[in-house]
């Protein structure tokens, strides 16, 4: 299986991809399990899990939750957990709710985990180790850490629209996994990565492409 573990849809403030173009780009280049992982909110992965029940693909409900310190993947997430939470109260609700708690792109530039990450080793499931989307070196970082602690680790594109979508992924060397299989295979860490991030080019004119869809909804709300 190809697991790309963090997209997003429409139902994000920056992104205008709707969930089934999500989904029929990971069709199109092989990726058979997709997290759909919208800013604060799940409506996008229901409609993506409601529109690829007879597809070849697994669809894992996720959500990207804002704490005080940084964002934080919640994946096997069926329901909004708030943002702007201290990081303990946020993973303490995303494993409340049955799901995993993930650090994703700790490192990167624009984005970084603003938390001491070391402190919260034994909390978190896992730390997100390839994200095709960053600048700089965060990946390489993210990945020390990871050798360091011996911890489960993610990776993910990133996607806020379809071209980008399936451009790093996991790698398990099985087919037709649950939810739950492919989450048991991430903590023995029985995977492997795959794929190839954006070259800077595609990564200014995605993130420019992000930020004319904030200042449109912005400007129209």
């Amino acid at each position: 299986m190809k697991c790309d573990l963090h997209i997003h849809t429409f139902y994000s403030y920056d992104s205008t991809a709707s969930p089934k173009e999500m989904v029929e780009s990971a069709l199109k280049k092989g990726i058979n399990c997709l997290a759909i992982c919208d800013h604060g909110e799940i409506q996008g992965a229901i409609e993506a899990i409601n529109y690829a029940k007879n597809e070849p693909i697994l669809i894992i409900p996720g959500i990207e939750i804002k704490s005080r310190e940084g964002d934080i993947l919640g994946l096997n997430i069926k329901k909004i957990i708030p943002n702007k939470l201290s990081v303990k109260e946020t993973i303490k609700k995303i494993k409340e709710a049955g799901g995993l708690a993930i650090i994703p792109h700790p490192f990167g530039w624009f984005c970084s985990f603003k938390g001491n990450l070391e402190n919260l080793i034994s909390e978190i499931d896992g730390i997100e180790v390839l994200n095709a989307s960053i600048f700089g070196p965060g990946n390489k970082k993210a990945l020390k850490i990871v050798r360091k602690y011996n911890l489960p680790f993610t990776c993910g594109s990133d996607a806020h629209f379809p071209n980008f979508v399936g451009r790093v992924y996991l790698e398990i060397p099985e087919e037709n996994l649950s939810a739950e299989e492919v989450f048991k295979k991430i903590k023995n860490r029985e995977i492997k990565i795959g794929g190839k991030v954006a070259n800077p080019f595609e990564k200014i004119i995605d993130h420019l492409k992000r930020n004319f869809v904030k200042f449109k909804i912005k400007n129209n709300s």
